[in-house]
């Protein structure tokens, strides 16, 4: 059974910096993708990054230049450095992962388990 833990939210002032964690288990996830999503008060889920087995990326446009994603396949492990935080980025934070091996994006429709989330709280 899969199982992804996050970790890493907390409070931070606007400009500050966090970096999130998941620790995956229940396979070995080298060959599939990962992602991270968020969740506001009173909004959707919505995508923020996203690493493919090859180890390309990809990002929303509001996280691009501020956001860093990336994975440790020794550790079964993705990360999410964000940096120049701003109070519209307060959110749950979501660690997600494919269902399928070797796909070329993550997305709403390609996800196969996602994580409990993380509290991320800027404050301006």
């Amino acid at each position: 059974q899969v199982q992804l833990v996050e970790s890493g939210g907390g409070l931070v002032q606007a400009g500050g910096s966090l970096r999130l964690s998941c620790a995956a288990s229940g396979r070995t996830f080298t060959r599939y993708g990962m992602g991270w999503f968020r969740q506001a008060p009173g909004k959707e889920r919505e995508f923020v990054a996203g690493i493919v087995w090859s180890g390309g990326t990809y990002y929303a446009d509001s996280t691009k230049g501020r956001f860093t994603i990336s994975r440790d396949n020794a550790k079964n492990t993705v990360y999410l450095q964000m940096n120049s935080l701003k109070p519209e980025d307060t959110a749950v934070y979501y660690c997600a992962v494919s269902k399928d091996p070797f796909i070329s994006r993550i997305d709403f429709t390609s996800i196969g388990s996602w994580g409990q989330g993380t509290q991320v709280t800027v404050s301006s």
